[in-house]
């Protein structure tokens, strides 16, 4: 089982600068839509596939989140990578739209890319 975090908790870490690493759980399109800053994208289905190497580091702290609290995604994400041996993921299950309704700032891949 996967470790929770909440909104509060992980804006504190933003905010402090505490190296984390953001994955949103989501199709690559709605990453580019928009997500959270920083976060990598990786798909709940492409975890095997590309897991290491957008994530080398296995003791990382890494927080995956998905839509919003019905979406299932970042709870499977999450499991795979400690199945891959990832020791430090956590779950925002509330996922983007909590972030996003808080009117906590967001990222769109033109803005990464540019």
């Amino acid at each position: 089982m996967t470790d929770k975090i909440s909104r509060a908790e992980l804006k504190a870490k933003l905010d402090r600068g505490d190296a984390v690493t953001l994955v949103e759980a989501l199709p690559e399109a709605y990453w580019r839509d928009q997500h959270l800053p920083g976060a990598l994208s990786l798909p709940h289905d492409k975890v095997d596939a590309l897991a290491a190497g957008l994530l080398p580091d296995k003791a990382a702290e890494i927080v995956v989140y998905c839509a919003n609290t019905p979406c299932q995604n970042s709870s499977i994400a999450a499991r795979r990578l400690a199945q891959l041996g990832y020791t430090r993921v956590r779950d925002y299950v509330e996922g983007k739209q909590d972030w996003i309704e808080a009117g906590l700032p967001v990222e769109t891949a033109a803005a990464v890319a540019g």
